[in-house]
């Protein structure tokens, strides 16, 4: 991977449009994964257990599950895949990976990076094929029995869906979903962290990600200075070629740009657009000021939008918005800030704004995302921390670290009685005489 790391990058800016340096961090993501995962071969650990019988010792051992069928999407075409597909394989696992579809060239280099690092022969399988087919595939897999553990990237929809395939076969799924990630801002917060912050986490990859700013939920005594400085820093910020400096380039897809123009419709009367000079797709009708590259219609790309005056009962606080629109919300309590950071029933990732260590604690308490950042844009992952997400962004399982072994691998207990008869637990216990009537005399 270090030895591709340019080539690879490059490739992945070439089919998907994300910003090359973000391609670069993606790739040095799939290092330190690897990096992390090298040492951790060595301590896939069980535990030494003392009997409460006499010559008798209890283990415990970590075994591969057998065959894993992994399936992710493609705004993280390699990085993501990484969290699945090293652990699995070092713990022992063969593994069947399905990639997005519209990011066939990525998924073929990394691929051939895998057979080429030595692993061995059959381990590892690449399969290319369209939603449909592929649910139709495992559902036979696993009605077979060829398949013992399934890891899925992508929508919550599809989510559900592959989660009931794998319940009818009493088979936990290791499920990744999307998110509506709420980011606080506090009155006591550095406004110009928090506008940077969600400039990053709500623009990046072109809102793209399932850890995308959804709603930044601001106290009411800062909304209109954050909601000034977070249009001043989008409307400045640099749009277009991502081979150059970019916030972001166009849409991964076309499915995407169209998907895109549908969430547009969920802007109400009561809202207010801010961002951009227009509405929609970039074209030369509708230009971006300070678009970067020479012509916008070379690609999806699309204006940045703020909307602001988001309530719990606008369907745009409601669903996940996979693009370049970010809602702003008004709270004045901290109870009330918290109600909305909950209240779409997402919970992948949350940030909080604030220089007072009592709200960013009570906020990690409260707030039902599996990731809470405090003082940091709502994405961004690190090797050797958990990702993953609680309620429809996920059903629990974690990816990264050493959290991940625990979705390929499986506990397996052992006895091992050298007494030479047979001992029967919680039966043949020993018989100790005590006198519970003994008090201490003062």
């Amino acid at each position: 991977m270090e030895d591709n790391a340019e080539a690879l990058a490059r490739l992945i800016t070439h089919e998907i449009g994300k910003p090359i340096k973000e391609s670069r961090g993606e790739v040095q993501e799939v290092i330190d994964t690897c990096s992390f995962f090298l040492g951790e071969g060595r301590r896939l650990y069980g535990m030494t257990v003392p009997s409460e019988m006499p010559d008798k010792q209890l283990f415990t051992f970590r075994v591969p599950v057998g065959v894993a069928a992994i399936i992710t999407a493609g705004n993280f075409p390699v990085a993501v895949p990484s969290w699945y597909l090293v652990p699995a394989l070092l713990c022992g696992n063969a593994v069947v990976w399905k990639p997005a579809e519209y990011t066939p060239a990525i998924a073929e280099a990394f691929a051939q990076l895998i057979l080429h690092a030595g692993i061995p022969v059959g381990t590892f399988q690449m399969v290319l094929a369209d939603g449909p087919e592929t649910f139709a595939g495992l559902e036979r897999a696993l009605d077979e029995g060829v398949v013992d553990k399934v890891g899925f990237t992508g929508s919550t929809v599809v989510g559900e869906r592959l989660g009931e395939l794998c319940g009818r076969h009493l088979q936990t799924p290791c499920l990744e979903l999307g998110g509506k990630n709420p980011l606080v801002v506090m009155p006591d917060a550095d406004l110009d962290l928090a506008v940077e912050g969600a400039l990053f986490s709500g623009f990046g990859t072109a809102g793209q990600r399932c850890t995308s700013l959804g709603t930044a939920i601001v106290h009411r005594d800062v909304h209109d200075e954050f909601v000034d400085r977070f249009t001043k820093a989008v409307v400045e910020a640099p749009i277009g070629d991502p081979t150059r400096d970019v916030v972001y380039g166009p849409m991964i897809d076309q499915r995407f740009a169209d998907r895109y123009e549908d969430w547009l419709e969920l802007i109400r009367d009561h809202h207010h657009v801010h961002g951009s000079s227009a509405l929609g797709r970039i074209t030369r009708a509708a230009p971006r000021e300070g678009f970067v590259g020479d012509d916008p219609e070379a690609g999806f790309f699309y204006h940045p939008t703020i909307v602001d005056g988001v309530r719990a009962d606008d369907d745009l606080y409601r669903l996940e918005t996979f693009g370049p629109i970010v809602g702003v919300a008004s709270f004045d309590t901290f109870d009330e800030a918290i109600a909305l950071a909950n209240g779409h029933g997402y919970g992948l990732s949350s940030s909080i704004y604030t220089t007072n260590p009592l709200h960013a604690f009570r906020f990690r308490e409260r707030v039902s995302a599996g990731m809470v950042s405090v003082n940091n844009s709502t994405s961004g992952a690190e090797a050797h921390l958990p990702f993953g997400g609680n309620g429809r962004s996920g059903n629990g399982s974690r990816q990264s670290g050493v959290w991940v072994l625990d979705q390929f691998t499986r506990w397996q207990a052992m006895n091992w009685d050298y007494s030479g008869r047979l001992q029967k637990a919680q039966m043949d216990v020993a018989e100790l005489s005590a006198d519970l009537t003994y008090r201490v005399r003062e």
